[in-house]
């Protein structure tokens, strides 16, 4: 297995502070891409990310390839929002990819935050903001001040008192009501940078594994497969039956079915 001496990682977010330690215990070094990734999308919203994460990635890695000459480019997106099964509650999701673009060859590895440093609220006042900011942990996490979703931000990256209440006053100035939300830039919220470096880790074990097939690197974890079957009647569930691991370069795949059975309360035909 044969693994380039340098990649690049398309950040102005000082994500490489996380994601080069990992890939230097490969041998590998991480340079850093002079891009603006933020023409691929803004948390504020005020860029909007066009197509998937996954889409996104791929074009941070590209365009950092091409940026720096080399072969293989990193790209890291994020999204954060609503739990879909949780009310009231953030779900934080994160993707670190891999692409070779003289082959196409990607690697990639996601994660899920269900504890983020994400938050926001709409103030009428800006004595409002005091249950908000200590709530997210200002001034370690830093917050943007917008009039609305999606608004050009009034300031973001604010870490600081005397600007945070210059620029509430000016949304205040300008609009009914004022949003603050927290700045989800890596290297404005702890908290997103920790579940970073934890990916690049699991990237990096992800690479260090090469296929036993065709060798190249990447051998990991592809998709899950629904159908355990229930305790009582054996019908299938939709509870994960089996992991599959695999290769991305080659195709080769390994179906490793899981212990147990289900319980009969997660079944369709037991508890329609």
């Amino acid at each position: 297995m044969s693994l380039p001496a340098r990649v690049a990682l398309g950040t102005q977010h000082g994500k490489e502070a996380v994601i080069a330690p990992p890939l230097a215990a490969l041998g590998i070094t991480v340079q850093t891409a002079a891009i603006d990734t933020d023409r691929f999308g803004t948390f504020a919203g005020d860029v909007a990310r066009a197509g998937t994460m996954r889409e996104a990635a791929r074009a941070k890695a590209r365009a950092a390839a091409e940026a720096t000459g080399l072969a293989v480019g990193l790209g890291s997106e994020g999204a954060y929002g609503p739990h879909p099964f949780v009310p009231f509650l953030p779900l934080g999701q994160e993707l670190l990819l891999w692409h070779d673009t003289r082959t196409g060859h990607e690697i990639i590895e996601t994660t899920t935050d269900d504890h983020p440093c994400f938050d926001q609220q709409t103030l009428a006042l800006a004595s409002e903001a005091e249950a908000f900011l200590s709530r997210v942990g200002f001034p370690g996490t830093a917050v943007i001040v917008q009039t609305a979703p999606a608004a050009p931000p009034i300031a973001r990256g604010i870490t600081d008192r005397a600007t945070l209440e210059r620029a509430l006053a000016q949304a205040l100035a300008l609009s009914p009501s004022a949003l603050i939300q927290t700045d989800m830039r890596a290297h404005r919220n702890p908290r997103r940078m920790a579940v970073i470096g934890d990916l690049a880790a699991r990237l990096a074990r992800r690479i260090a594994t090469p296929c036993p097939a065709c060798a190249a690197p990447g051998y990991g974890h592809l998709r899950t497969l629904a159908g355990l079957p229930c305790r009582d009647c054996g019908s299938e569930t939709l509870q994960i039956a089996a992991d599959v691991e695999g290769c991305t370069a080659c195709g080769t795949e390994t179906v490793r079915p899981r212990a147990g059975l289900a319980d009969p309360a997660a079944c369709p035909c037991c508890n329609p």
